[in-house]
């Protein structure tokens, strides 16, 4: 992989300061495990926090209790961190931990300017959550930070498979610690509130004053300037971030570039993505996507890299309808899996026309709703190159040389909707490129490859039915 990309700000870390997570019960006890050593600060972006997470929150608790001071920012959707309400929810399970610890416990939950007016009143919950969702997911304690795409609930606790990634590295954790500080900055400030008669919920939503932006739901237009101006200081090539950055030393193989979408305006990951899958460096890629529904750029960057005159082999991992979450869901939402199948059909075809090297393998662990059966939830990419010290023997490094890794799904909801982070991490060190093999070849393990002709067959193919499921899938991005 190059050196250098001038598309975001780098951060010089050193490959021992990354550590690959395999699964979510990994994730858990390690999450909690740091929770219960934190002493100076706890920052949780999500999409939302389970509302029965009490563990999770008990864990909270006894850290701000154990370490007077130790302050907790947590940062959630509003739609969907109120999406039960008035029944107990991620907003008021949140609102518990503020009773305890007004004065060191800040919350705040983004609401997107895309619902307002008549629309917010009319369209029912769950689907307006197709406008648009605060979808980082960051989890930062004292001096490290979580890189996940998954959220802070039961499933992916246990058997939800994801991707996680520590970074035990000050300036990583300080530089996620600005971004998710500037979208509380810009998100509405949850406060406990006492239940009355007419009012069981024991929260309110507040805008304050000292936002530096207009409420969202009032003027919409004049948010997106404000929260761009905010937020794209952190994206540039101009940060801070650059300017201390140690490029000359030996010891700075790794590096890890920062990735944020806030759309309509900010979208550092399609470009940066894009630059990877053209690089001249690259001999062959995986990429994963649990929702496997890519932006049309994505798609044709994926069958370019693998298609003549480069013809890179490339495989594809995504969910079995059997590890679909909408598998066997009641409603149109369990329409879903045969959608994304007509999907995968529909790139092998473009695949095939192209004569492009591209393979695409379908996740399953089990069934949903049976036991023992799983969900996948996991997507990124990983990058191999021919090492330079071996380049003319052509032979490849032990493993990917570079990485992409956070929240988004890859799709046009991810990069016209919803908030996004995550991080493209590129090494020269052997021990890493190692890690994320078997970081790989342990999602590659529950895969089998699926070709055109399965997935026309008479068990695969839907009718009209799918139609309905597309246009689903076109409203809400696959990312619900």
């Amino acid at each position: 992989m190059p050196a250098q990309l001038d598309i975001a700000p780098r951060i010089d870390i050193r490959a021992d300061q990354v550590e690959v997570l395999e699964g979510p019960k990994e994730f858990y006890e390690t999450l909690k495990q740091k929770i219960r050593q934190a002493k100076k600060r706890i920052y949780f972006s999500t999409l939302y926090i389970g509302k029965a997470e009490h563990e999770l929150i008990s864990a909270i608790h006894d850290a701000l209790a154990q370490a007077p001071e130790l302050k907790v920012s947590i940062l959630t959707d509003a739609l969907r961190g109120t999406r039960e309400d008035p029944s107990p929810s991620c907003a008021s399970l949140l609102a518990s931990l503020l009773t305890s610890f007004p004065d060191r416990v800040e919350v705040r939950m983004y609401h997107t300017p895309n619902l307002t007016g008549l629309r917010k009143r009319f369209i029912p919950k769950r689907i307006n959550e197709g406008w648009g969702l605060q979808h980082i997911k960051l989890y930062g304690i004292d001096d490290q930070v979580i890189l996940s795409g998954a959220n802070l609930s039961s499933d992916y606790f246990t058997d939800r498979q994801d991707r996680y990634h520590v970074f035990s590295s000050k300036r990583v954790t300080d530089y996620y610690s600005l971004i998710h500080g500037a979208v509380c900055s810009i998100s509405f400030l949850l406060q406990t509130s006492p239940s009355t008669s007419s009012r069981s919920q024991s929260y309110a939503l507040a805008w304050p004053s000292s936002n530096p932006a207009p409420n969202p739901l009032e003027e919409p237009k004049a948010y997106i300037q404000a929260a761009t101006s905010i937020l794209q200081p952190l994206s540039s090539l101009s940060s801070p971030l650059n300017k201390n950055s140690n490029r000359s030393s030996p010891q700075s193989i790794t590096t890890l570039y920062p990735i944020l979408s806030h759309p309509p305006t900010l979208k550092t990951e399609l470009p940066l993505l894009t630059s990877l899958l053209s690089s001249p460096y690259l001999t062959r890629y995986t990429f994963t996507a649990g929702y496997f529904n890519p932006h049309p750029l994505v798609t044709r960057s994926l069958l370019s890299a693998s298609s003549p005159p480069r013809s890179i082999p490339g495989t594809i991992f995504t969910a079995s309808p059997h590890a679909n979450g909408f598998y066997n869901s009641s409603g149109v939402s369990g329409m879903l899996p045969a959608a994304y199948t007509h999907l995968s059909l529909r790139f092998l075809q473009a695949a095939r026309r192209a004569g492009s090297n591209v393979k695409l393998r379908e996740w399953k662990r089990g069934v949903v709703g049976e036991e023992d059966g799983w969900t996948y939830h996991a997507k990124g990419v990983w990058a191999y190159s021919a090492p330079s010290a071996s380049a003319a023997e052509g032979k490849e490094a032990p493993g990917p040389s570079a990485t992409v890794i956070g929240s988004s799904n890859y799709t046009s909801r991810s990069y016209g909707l919803d908030l996004e982070v995550g991080a493209l991490v590129v090494t020269d060190d052997e021990a890493l490129m190692r890690k994320w093999a078997r970081e790989e070849e342990g999602l590659r393990a529950w895969t089998k490859e699926v070709r055109e002709e399965e997935l026309e067959s008479a068990e695969r193919t839907a009718g009209w039915r799918v139609r309905v499921a597309m246009w689903i899938v076109r409203l809400v991005g696959g990312a619900l």
